[in-house]
């Protein structure tokens, strides 16, 4: 029984993309591994940006350090 536990930031994924996604992984593990799709389960847990960091900042922080440094270029 195959189990996919993805986590993404809470900020911009669609119900239609996460639909999306469930199904193309869920073909995937069909098509490659041959197995069934309802033996596959996928779990989509979205992360707050402020729970979520890489670089030594929070994902907020990287993410507004970012759009400073786009307005600051301009």
């Amino acid at each position: 029984m195959p189990f996919i536990n993805l986590k993404i930031t809470r900020d911009g994924a669609t119900r239609e993309q996460k639909t999306q996604v469930i199904a193309e992984f869920t073909e995937t593990l069909e098509r490659v591994l041959n197995k069934p799709p309802e033996w596959t389960h996928i779990v989509i847990e979205e992360i707050d940006t402020d729970d979520w960091g890489f670089a030594g900042l929070t994902t907020t922080e990287y993410r507004k350090r970012l759009a400073d440094k786009a307005k600051s270029a301009q």
